[in-house]
């Protein structure tokens, strides 16, 4: 009997990096559109996931997160690539008071 191969896709998700404080790992959140049981209107909910980070993606990056097996206990996402730089970090910039 021939094993059949089977490539099952990895999710996929695209979401912003809301915190890049740990090494190596990067906390992403991720928007999706859900419509309202009753009132029918569409409403933007947020997921936030723990991502494994090779690449170095700051705090407002958009970055490509993908499925894999569990890293740690609340990691099962890595960063696949980083979509778009973040125009002007926070950490970056000078508050008005010490320029």
């Amino acid at each position: 009997m021939e094993k059949k191969e089977t490539a099952a896709r990895r999710s996929e998700k695209i979401g912003v990096v809301v915190s890049a404080k740990m090494t190596k790992t990067v906390v992403v959140a991720v928007e999706r559109l859900v419509r309202h049981d009753v009132y029918r209107k569409t409403i933007k909910r947020t997921s936030s996931f723990m991502a494994h980070d090779e690449k170095g993606a700051k705090k407002g990056d958009r970055v490509r997160i993908v499925e894999s097996r569990p890293l740690s206990k609340r990691k099962r996402w890595v960063v696949e690539e980083i979509v778009a730089k973040a125009l002007v970090r926070e950490d970056d910039a000078l508050p008005a008071a010490q320029a």
